[in-house]
């Protein structure tokens, strides 16, 4: 097969391969990107606030063992 043919034999593939594929609805797009959007807006606040405890203890240790 030439390269030509090999293409255009993966595009049909492609084709055919989407036509099987089913899609989400608008509404199940929507709910889902919220799902995400809350779900790092969790985790951001989760990890900044662990971030900032394990920053004030460190200080406070550092500070304990300098002196």
């Amino acid at each position: 097969m030439s390269w030509f043919q090999r293409c255009a034999k993966f595009l049909s593939e492609v084709r055919l391969e989407l036509k099987r594929t089913t899609w989400p609805s608008r509404k199940e797009v929507r709910n889902t990107t919220i799902v995400v959007i809350v779900t790092v807006f969790v985790f951001a606040v989760f990890l900044g606030l662990v971030d900032f405890a394990l920053g004030s203890m460190l200080e406070r240790l550092l500070k304990y063992f300098s002196q």
